[in-house]
């Protein structure tokens, strides 16, 4: 596919999204509204993932410093809506560059095993200061990014939109570029004279950003903050299956299948408890059959 054919076919999908508040229910228009800022998660992960090639399997542990961040901003001084969601992006870069300075000097798992760590322990944190936090059971924000289903969607959409736009652009620079072949061999990156860990720690801190401010404005659509909706393992796996259905080191793709996610747990609902066995298997093939994931099963079609 065509950088041409590529970009247009891109702009045709984010106009027809653009249009479907005119003709889809208020229901059909929250679900996606959801699958939005999941996709922005998903891409977020796939920048550090897919092209620097380090497994992050605490994704929800920067979504959760900018959630909580912009929450208690907001519940407790009362900022604007907008400061909070730029403090909360914020935070999760610092918090990403505290975990990733001395997570990056590790090789293998343990990277990803200190990410996961970090994940519990944000968990135990905000139970244990629940007088602040709300603990398990939540805290309720004063202000809503808009009442008006339409209105969420088309900023869920527009934010989608720019943070892919922004991902995307830089996963085809020469930082993106660097990343990947970091990401494939490091050492023999090095040695072209490439800084590996200053390139790797670019790329975490990107990533905190976007999932920072991600989960900031999710929460302000939402209306409230808890752990079970931005910390929860179970929200990081998500992300990380996501990233991977979509098509690793595609970006858009982990958009296509934050989205495919959602719908697909929503349609199947009716099966229960089975609905997750079902979209566990769908995911479960995908990666065992088709490893480039959606995105890629269809540009390498394209190529042949």
């Amino acid at each position: 596919m065509t950088n041409r054919k590529s970009f247009a076919a891109i702009a045709a999908v984010l106009f027809a999204l653009a249009l479907l508040p005119f003709g889809v229910s208020g229901y059909v228009l929250g679900l996606l509204t959801l699958g939005f800022y999941t996709a922005v998660f998903a891409m977020s992960w796939d920048l550090l993932f897919g092209f620097a090639g380090e497994v992050n399997f605490g994704p929800s542990f920067l979504i959760g410093i900018g959630a909580y961040t912009a929450a208690l901003l907001n519940h407790y001084e009362h900022w604007p809506i907008w400061a909070c969601v730029v403090t909360g992006g914020a935070a999760s870069i610092v918090a990403g560059l505290v975990l990733a300075v001395p997570a990056l000097r590790l090789s293998g798992p343990y990277f990803g095993l200190v990410t996961l760590v970090a994940v519990l322990m944000l968990q135990n944190i905000i139970v244990l200061f629940a007088g602040i936090t709300g603990g398990e059971i939540g805290l309720d924000l004063p202000d809503v990014l808009s009442i008006d289903d339409s209105n969420n969607y088309w900023i869920a959409l527009t934010f989608m939109g720019i943070s892919g736009a922004i991902l995307f652009g830089l996963s085809r620079s020469a930082v993106g570029l660097i990343l990947q072949a970091s990401g494939q061999d490091a050492m023999q990156a090095a040695a072209l004279g490439f800084n590996v860990t200053k390139h790797k720690l670019a790329a975490f801190c990107i990533s905190a950003l976007f999932s920072g401010l991600s989960g900031a404005m999710l929460i302000f659509y939402e209306g409230t903050v808890s752990v079970g909706t931005v910390v929860d393992i179970a929200v990081g796996v998500q992300v990380i299956i996501a990233a991977v259905l979509g098509g690793r080191r595609t970006i858009l793709g982990a958009a296509l299948g934050a989205i495919f996610l959602i719908g697909a747990g929503e349609l199947l609902r009716p099966l229960g408890e089975a609905s997750t066995f079902v979209v566990s298997a769908i995911a479960l093939v995908t990666i065992l059959f088709v490893p480039g994931g959606f995105l890629g099963a269809l540009l390498h079609g394209e190529k042949r």
